[in-house]
């Protein structure tokens, strides 16, 4: 794999969905590292986040969608007045959160997270 920035942000810009799922990993919070012994795991629709940077700081919700072509997240309560009265999500980055806690109904979720490496 090549040190090149360029070519970083064009395996970032031209990742399959595969690997963009993974891109998308966000960081657990102390309790859950403790926990689970990782530091971060890809994030779901239905796990609840705190967002630690930017306009939404401290913010507390569950995610509502995962944007895997734009690598952003879509928290409840995290919305934007626009000029006409209409609501809109306002988009973050996995970077700027931390997954408080996991939505653990699919088996192979908790197999992914049980499994070493």
């Amino acid at each position: 794999m090549s040190k090149q920035p360029r070519k970083q942000r064009k395996l970032i810009y031209k990742a399959p969905l595969h690997i963009r799922h993974k891109l998308m990993s966000v960081n657990l919070s102390p309790e859950l590292r403790e926990q689970y012994g990782r530091r971060s795991i890809p994030i779901r629709t239905g796990d609840s986040v705190k967002v630690v940077r930017g306009d939404f700081r401290d913010h507390e919700g569950k995610v509502e969608k995962v944007d895997l072509k734009n690598y952003r997240v879509m928290i409840e309560g995290a919305s934007v007045q626009k000029p006409d009265g209409n609501k809109v999500y306002h988009t973050i980055h996995p970077s700027n959160m931390v997954i408080i806690e996991l939505d653990l109904d699919d088996d192979e979720r908790n197999q992914i997270i049980e499994r070493k490496g």
